[in-house]
């Protein structure tokens, strides 16, 4: 009877796991591909910590959406004891920050990094580091019960920006001493409805920090348990996102080394340890899958150890997302996929550089790059991207990432920018239908009754294809090209004859909009 029973369980399962794969495909905006990694600074007055600086926030506009490089010590500087607005550390005003990034449009990730130095003081101090694995010293790293103080952070976060208002006062503090006479106080606020995601941590698969920092797939499921939902609810009271707010939507962190295999391990875990809900799917503790990829050299796990950067097309970036769109669907529910660090340097000292092509600037081929990884991602499915950063580090610097930043320092908008702007202004709320082609590749976009084509050569070596694009029953098309330096697409009006357009399609992208 045993036998029979795990027999049918394995049928059911089968039979769950292939309706997975004819699971509906999402209508992916094409204004969710322009997000950007970015830091409380970035919005908030270098003079006045508490207030919005106008001039930062006009230029952070340029993207819908960041990622909110959040380390955990800026809401808890002495362990039980959070802060907000200020924040103890720093004197940042997060409820601000929020609050205007919602009211102009921008949507925010909140990625919890790194531990606090009171977590860090647990450990001996030559294994002291701020990326060491969320827990005390000494602490198991495959039981959820291990995280309890990072889920307790998570679910004040939680409580205080998501929308739940139903929540016991009891259950919630801030640390109420002011720094100094007068100073501005923290107070207890709930349900202010400002964060739908949130990161739990950043790159946990850190091999190159030692096993002080690394966590397994099985490791990492076990701490996202405790952050999820308090592992089912079972760590006591005011533990876990879900328990604070169950609409708010757990991000798992993003993978450095981009393997489905580690989130295969992860899914084992939830299997063994969470079960399955009713209609027999894993029982997961996060809602999105996200993978980080850098467009460089391939024979490193992560893209860009040595060389250049590459177009995108040319790399294996459409294959790393594929993979993961694809596993997604058939082992994880269907849930979305995102890329939430992605880019190229322009100081061509860097292995991840984008190169001059032609009379292009290193510039000029960034912001090519860029937008065309922007389309490639949308194609193949994967539902947001961000883009690694706002600001440079330091431009000066040959190595990896320091030379990747999206404005300038006198907050100008550098071209990349520049194209996602323009590219999110002109379609940014259509979504991806279907590719037409594949060289040039020419993508069909959609609202409502209307329609825009993106074409593309997807090469760089500065060249173009003649092509024509059918457009029956079209007379005439508007065709767009982003320019740098400008808000909006050089347009040309064009007609169509014998219901083609005949077209230059170059390794810049070209928007063709028809004419009613």
């Amino acid at each position: 009877m045993k036998i029979i029973k795990i027999f049918l369980l394995f049928l059911f399962l089968c039979v769950v796991a292939k309706g997975q794969t004819k699971l509906p495909k999402r209508q992916i905006k094409f204004k969710n591909a322009f997000g950007v990694n970015a830091f409380e600074w970035d919005f908030l007055d270098g003079k006045n910590s508490l207030a919005i600086n106008e001039v930062q926030l006009n230029a952070m506009k340029s993207f819908n959406a960041i990622r909110h490089y959040m380390d955990w010590e800026k809401l808890e500087q002495e362990e039980g004891r959070y802060s907000f607005n200020p924040t103890k550390s720093g004197g940042w005003n997060y409820d601000e920050l929020y609050r205007r990034c919602k009211l102009d449009g921008i949507e925010v990730l909140a990625c919890l990094k790194t531990i606090p130095k009171w977590l860090q003081a647990t450990y001996p101090e030559d294994m002291r580091d701020a990326d060491n694995v969320p827990l005390r010293f000494g602490k198991d790293f495959s039981d959820p019960r291990s995280y309890i103080e990072q889920a307790k952070v998570a679910f004040q976060y939680a409580a205080r920006y998501g929308r739940n208002k139903k929540i016991s006062r009891e259950l919630l503090s801030v640390d109420e001493r002011p720094r100094w006479n007068n100073d501005v106080q923290n107070t207890v606020k709930v349900g202010l409805n400002l964060i739908q995601y949130i990161e739990c941590d950043n790159e946990r698969d850190k091999w190159w920090k030692g096993p002080k920092a690394y966590q397994s797939g099985r490791q990492y499921a076990a701490n996202l348990s405790a952050f999820y939902d308090g592992h089912k609810n079972t760590m006591g009271a005011g533990v876990g996102v879900k328990n604070a707010d169950p609409t708010i939507t757990v991000v798992m962190g993003g993978l450095a080394k981009p393997d489905v295999g580690y989130v295969r391990e992860m899914i084992a875990w939830c299997r063994e340890n969470r079960g399955l809900k009713k209609d027999g799917s894993v029982n997961l503790c996060w809602d999105i899958i996200n993978f980080h990829y850098y467009t460089g050299d391939d024979s490193s796990p992560t893209g860009g150890e040595a060389g250049r950067g590459k177009a995108p097309e040319l790399s294996n970036a459409g294959k790393v997302a594929t993979s993961f769109v694809s596993f997604a669907r058939s082992e994880a529910n269907g849930i979305p996929v995102w890329l939430t660090e992605t880019g190229y340097d322009v100081n061509q000292g860097s292995p991840l550089k984008a190169i001059p092509i032609g009379e292009k600037s290193a510039l000029t081929t960034q912001a090519d790059w860029l937008l065309r990884t922007a389309l490639l991602n949308i194609r193949l499915g994967v539902e947001r991207v961000f883009f690694y950063q706002s600001y440079d580090y330091n431009a000066s610097l040959e190595g990896k990432f320091s030379s990747s930043g999206l404005i300038n320092t006198d907050h100008s908008r550098k071209p990349a920018t520049d194209f996602f702007v323009q590219a999110s202004n002109l379609i940014g709320e259509y979504y991806y239908v279907k590719t037409l082609n594949s060289s040039p590749l020419v993508d069909l976009y959609k609202i409502d009754k209307n329609v825009a084509y993106v074409l593309v050569k997807p090469g760089e070596d500065g060249g173009s294809i003649n092509y024509n694009l059918e457009l029956i029953g079209v007379k005439s098309v508007k065709v767009c090209r982003p320019s740098a330096g400008l808000s909006k697409m050089t347009e040309e009006v064009v007609d169509v004859k014998n219901g083609k357009l005949n077209i230059f399609v170059t390794e810049t992208p070209t928007f063709v909009l028809p004419i009613k």
